[in-house]
């Protein structure tokens, strides 16, 4: 069973000229030598480059419905975006031309808060940093965090069930949603704004909207779940000798902090030093705010471990029980060293060591990218055996191994050899990569994709490694709902006689 093709765009002109009537001239932008709109055709990391009829963007929910109805009739498919930060070039057009890109940025009004029921609505263009900002200015917390906050949208966040770095207390997007407003692939609208934490009436579309990645349907609003805001919080940054001793740290940190403990990040040695080579005010700003220290922290750590411990309290009680549980790590051998912060300046230093590596290996150069998910048990598990069968390979690979320990999802990615020197030698070697870790992740029953989503880099993976009946089902769901396939076709699921695709660059 496979996806229907969108077919071709036959009345583009009339087209055009609708969608201006439907949205604005200002609104309906059209690639030209002169304005590429690169912000819009290519993916964040830079491997995909696609064309586009148009780049459309409406204001209000009403112009997504028009544009979609529009788009349907003249047989023109549709690839929704917001910010355009998909890791997995899920966003962008594909080669053929004859896509519109349906961005939702002008949509970015945050509609209300309800500080009695702990919610607020925003519409899908709105910026992460702009919802946490609007949560703080009423005393509240949405927990979400990325290092593209700044720029990454709501909608977004929710069509590919983003995770980030405090999952390990208040879990993924779609735990942080209560409701949704979709425009499906016939133009219609379903309002399922509801701000409510128990609703049995039938099946839930909210679920399976949030990670479709675009395909199902349209978001255009959102209900989230927010959090009395914290009263005090801290971090600490400590060095282990390797995974198996950050593993221990963690469960003596889940043991002594509870539900306090709110985020867990992992670092090998290699992502740390490339963040020192190509971003070295990074590392410069930390070193120099003084930290207060539990024993001298190497300059060169074996792996380290960020931890950040809330209180309801005060700052100080949160620092001197992350204080507590770091001499009692100390004195047990689980960590070699390692500084708690004292001030909001120290915590964000930590915190910028950590986020600043995928911008690191993004000047590094060319990388075989993973997003694997294990249990959090067999994290040590897998770092050993991936790390050994690699260098058996390819002893001159590297590993770049950092992410979120407390939830078990690595970015696991791998520096090609220096004879790895064209772009055919590294799809080769990618592959083959890709088989090594993927096996290794299946055997320990783990996932490829623990929060990046499938879009176009994973999708022949997925093919290959979910079980017939899960792929029958998914292709089953996206026949009903959108037959004609106007919505992302080609991503996600793999579509026979699909276009020509993206460019790889």
């Amino acid at each position: 069973m496979t996806d229907v093709p969108a077919p071709e765009a036959t009345e583009a002109p009339g087209l055009l000229d609708a969608l201006r009537r439907a949205v604005g001239d200002a609104a309906v932008q059209v690639p030209t030598a002169q304005s590429p709109l690169d912000d819009h055709l290519v993916d964040w990391r830079g491997r995909y480059r696609g064309q586009a009829l148009a780049v459309v963007k409406p204001a209000c929910t009403a112009e997504v419905a028009e544009v979609i109805r529009l788009c349907r009739a003249h047989g023109v498919s549709i690839v929704p975006q917001g910010g355009n930060t998909s890791l997995v070039g899920g966003s962008v057009p594909d080669a053929s031309g004859r896509q519109v890109v349906l961005n939702l940025q002008r949509m970015k009004r945050v509609l209300s808060v309800d500080t009695a029921n702990l919610s607020m609505t925003v519409e899908a263009g709105c910026v992460l940093a702009d919802a946490q900002q609007a949560a703080a200015a009423h005393g509240l917390l949405f927990p979400l965090s990325l290092a593209s906050e700044g720029s990454c949208t709501l909608g977004g966040v929710l069509a590919t069930n983003a995770g980030g770095t405090q999952v390990l207390r208040y879990g993924t997007a779609r735990e942080l949603c209560l409701g949704l407003e979709v425009v499906t692939a016939q133009g219609d609208v379903w309002s399922g704004l509801k701000a409510l934490r128990k609703d049995n009436t039938g099946y839930d579309l909210r679920n399976l909207m949030i990670g479709s990645e675009g395909t199902l349907g349209v978001i255009t609003a959102a209900s989230l779940r927010l959090h009395p805001r914290p009263r005090g919080t801290a971090c600490a940054l400590l060095s282990c000798a390797h995974p198996a001793a950050a593993l221990a740290l963690l469960t003596r940190a889940r043991n002594a902090l509870d539900a306090n403990l709110t985020a867990c990040e992992l670092m090998a040695p290699l992502p740390l030093a490339l963040v020192r080579e190509h971003l070295p005010d990074v590392t410069q700003a930390l070193g120099s705010l003084a930290l207060p220290t539990l024993a001298s922290l190497p300059a060169n750590a074996p792996w380290l471990v960020l931890l950040e411990g809330t209180s309801a309290t005060s700052d100080a009680e949160a620092q001197t029980r992350l204080e507590a549980l770091a001499a009692q790590a100390l004195e047990q051998g689980e960590v070699d060293g390692g500084w708690v912060a004292h001030n909001e300046a120290q915590r964000a230093a930590m915190w910028r060591l950590r986020e600043s590596i995928p911008i690191a290996e993004r000047l590094a150069g060319k990388m075989v990218k993973h997003d694997i998910g294990v249990p959090t048990s067999s994290v040590p598990v897998f770092i050993e055996a991936a790390q050994r069968l690699l260098r058996a390979r390819w002893p001159d690979s590297r590993v770049v191994c950092f992410g979120h320990l407390g939830d078990g999802n690595l970015h696991f990615n791998v520096q090609p050899p220096a004879s790895v020197d064209s772009n055919a030698a590294f799809d080769a070697f990618e592959r083959e990569v890709n088989a090594v870790v993927f096996d290794e992740v299946q055997r320990l029953g783990g996932t490829l994709s623990a929060e990046h989503g499938i879009g176009e880099l994973r999708k022949h993976e997925l093919v290959q490694r979910q079980p017939a009946v899960a792929l029958a089902l998914m292709h089953s769901i996206k026949q009903a709902l959108d037959p004609d396939g106007v919505l992302n076709p080609g991503r996600v699921l793999v579509s026979q006689g699909s276009g020509p695709g993206v460019t790889n660059t």
